[in-house]
């Protein structure tokens, strides 16, 4: 698979309840470094934290380190936007006790002009993923719909024990309540995975404010058929209609939807 520049596109919106937008979005697609966070704390604190976090993320990322492994590198950007996070909230009252939700992907070969493999994916020809929180990723590959992270939360956590089922963890009053979160702690654990991407692949980047209220069925009603065909014009749309799709649904959160289709 030949690389190229992965099309991309990103909306965050308010939604229909909330009076700030805590959310935040940030990409860098000709370094292939895409972020998506969710901000808490209050409204003055989750706004910080989230853009924070985003910016920090992809500063670091978007660093020249040829020596130093990708792993590597993608724990030190979540590591350096907690940092920022935990140290402002220390040192600003009305901060204390912000933290975000933190997705991320990275594509090396975008940077690196490097060829896919059919094989297991090297560092440089695979789709990195962090997060940290319940923010999720999700891939659609030819017509199916698959999360790849798992949420870091007390009800994920429920369900896996086999405390309660998948259908009780959406219902539960404790869903809100987060295992990890960046810039709570001063040292935090992001989870990282490799991908191996294939063509047309469409990565969707997105806060709880969609996944909250929509479906997998609902989400993958508004998804382009075709990736390989897709345009950002396209995408732009599609996350438009999931933005709308989610607040005709109630809209409870803030709302923010990013996709990225590689290897066209």
């Amino acid at each position: 698979m030949a690389v190229r520049n992965p099309i991309f596109a990103m909306l965050s919106d308010r939604g229909r309840v909330r009076r700030n937008n805590e959310d935040a979005c940030a990409a860098s697609p000709s370094a292939g470094i895409f972020v998506v966070c969710d901000g808490m704390g209050g409204a003055a604190g989750g706004e910080v934290a989230s853009h924070l976090a985003a910016e920090t993320f992809l500063a670091h990322m978007a660093r020249r380190e040829p020596v130093a492994r990708v792993p590597v590198r993608i724990s030190a950007a979540v590591q350096a936007a907690n940092r920022a996070i935990y140290s402002q909230a220390q040192r600003t009252p009305n901060l204390s006790g912000m933290g975000t939700t933190l997705v991320g992907l990275l594509y090396p070969g975008a940077q690196n002009g490097a060829n896919g493999s059919t094989g297991e994916p090297s560092e440089n020809s695979g789709i990195w993923l962090v997060h940290v929180g319940d923010s999720r990723c999700y891939l659609w590959r030819e017509g199916h719909l698959r999360q790849l992270t798992r949420d870091h939360s007390l009800v994920e956590e429920q369900v896996l024990a086999g405390q309660i089922t998948p259908q009780q963890a959406e219902e539960s009053p404790m869903r809100n309540i987060l295992t990890r979160a960046v810039g709570s702690h001063a040292v935090i654990e992001p989870e990282i995975q490799c991908c191996r991407p294939q063509e047309g692949d469409l990565y969707l980047l997105a806060t709880d404010g969609l996944t909250r209220e929509l479906s997998e069925e609902e989400i993958a009603a508004f998804l382009p058929q075709n990736g390989k065909m897709a345009t950002q014009a396209a995408l732009y749309g599609a996350c438009g209609d999931l933005i709308r799709a989610a607040n005709a649904k109630g809209g409870a959160d803030n709302i923010t939807v990013l996709m990225v289709v590689v290897g066209r």
